[in-house]
């Protein structure tokens, strides 16, 4: 069973915009290689990621961010705030290490992962 984060600050902004933090320790999550900001095409972490490492200013131009339903991250030091967009613009949220959003549905970054920061 998937454990929620609830005693983070970023958990709060994240229920405030709507979104349930998990833990991505699933099975599914596991295929996040260490180091990396994932990101899927179904719900709850199902098939395989994309990846990225280090900050980005643009993810839209990999089909799994531009078409991302999930997101964790296996980064190995520090959370990773995500934005929906480019430049490190628009919406955005933290994702603490070892935590995931299992659904992105009815959020700025669904299928809209365009940028990510790095501690």
């Amino acid at each position: 069973m998937l454990k929620k984060l609830m005693a983070s600050g970023a958990a709060v902004a994240a229920v405030s915009m709507g979104l349930a933090m998990t833990s991505a320790a699933t099975a599914s999550a596991s295929t996040c290689p260490s180091g990396a900001l994932c990101a899927y095409l179904s719900a709850n972490y199902a098939g395989d990621p994309g990846t990225v490492y280090g900050n980005n200013d643009n993810l839209l131009q990999y089909n799994k961010f531009n078409n991302a339903v999930s997101v964790s991250n296996s980064g190995t030091q520090c959370s990773v705030r995500i934005y929906s967009g480019l430049g490190r613009t628009g919406s955005s949220v933290t994702i603490p290490r070892g935590y995931g959003i299992g659904d992105l549905t009815g959020t700025a970054f669904y299928k809209n992962v365009a940028s990510n920061y790095w501690c």
